[in-house]
């Protein structure tokens, strides 16, 4: 520290002496240097100097030397602990296998090929039992699968049918001859041959067409399926009352009141009842109805 506050004083007035001059002040300078009676330094200084430059760099050299020397012991040390640790883990490592072998021999196993032989007994007889149980139940979602698909193949094959039977229904009930509505109540029951609805409607289009013992075959069918369809019982009054069997007409015609209050209505409506409408025995079972409703 003394040497390098030395050094500052020494060259401090050099240093002022060869800084750049300002425009404004270069006459002053030039006035200074030409009264300048000796130099700025001597020759004492100039060596004095050097020699304190030749002092720093010897001891920056030293210093380097030193680290230099210093990393290479902490190096030396770093790689003989590693080598140490690793020294040990070996050793260690061979006490615990001959520790193992030596309490495998003890309780009956002479080599490490009966260690390895009763492993892969232990390990196949795991393995065996995992891909039996997985055997298991890949065989139950097979089967839930087929199930499955079986079942999404049925609903799709019964979409099918009923969308083409609406398509059916549609042509039908813009079909105006009884004719034609019956070549598609015929298309309707061929795809679902127990459509009670499709049947009876069948018997009003076969009364439309003047055969009311057809019509009368048709309810029969349906009411084998449902005895208690009121369309059926309504369609064989029409058709018992076609063919004069008035009473006949009267009894089924109750039979469709007494499902659907709406036939009560169609008596006066419907021009196939006509015969039927002042007969007394109607009247007599449709009060009789009324009487016990009202009961």
């Amino acid at each position: 520290m003394r040497r390098l506050i030395i050094l500052l004083s020494l060259w401090l007035p050099l240093l002022a002496a060869a800084a750049p001059a300002t425009p404004d002040g270069d006459a002053e300078l030039e006035s200074h240097i030409n009264e300048m009676k000796e130099p700025l330094y001597s020759p004492f200084i100039e060596r004095y100097l050097l020699d304190e430059v030749r002092s720093l760099r010897i001891d920056m050299e030293r210093k380097h030397r030193e680290l230099a020397a210093e990393v290479v012991d902490r190096e030396l040390e770093a790689a003989d602990k590693a080598v140490s640790y690793a020294t040990d883990t070996v050793t260690y490592f061979f006490y615990l296998i001959a520790g193992v072998s030596s309490a495998l021999v003890l309780i009956g196993w002479n080599s490490l090929r009966d260690i390895k032989e009763k492993v892969h007994s232990v390990a196949n007889d795991q393995v065996a039992e995992l891909v039996g149980e997985y055997e298991k139940r890949l065989r139950v979602i097979e089967k839930q699968l087929k199930q499955e698909t079986a079942h999404i193949e049925l609903n799709r094959e019964e979409i099918n049918r009923t969308q083409e039977i609406h398509s059916l229904w549609l042509r039908a009930s813009q079909e105006s001859t009884p004719g034609g509505k019956i070549a598609i109540y015929d298309q309707i029951l061929a795809i679902r041959p127990n459509d009670i609805e499709a049947i009876t409607y069948k018997a009003d289009a076969a009364l439309d067409q003047g055969e009311p013992q057809w019509a009368v075959n048709l309810c029969q069918q349906a009411l084998a399926h449902d005895e208690t369809n009121g369309h059926a019982f309504y369609q064989l009054a029409c058709a018992h009352s076609a063919m004069g069997h008035l009473d006949d007409a009267a009894r089924y015609f109750a039979k469709a009141v007494a499902q659907t209050e709406v036939y009560r209505e169609e008596l006066e409506r419907d021009a196939a009842l006509e015969q039927l409408r002042e007969h007394p025995l109607l009247h007599e079972l449709l009060d009789a109805q009324l009487n016990d409703s009202a009961v």
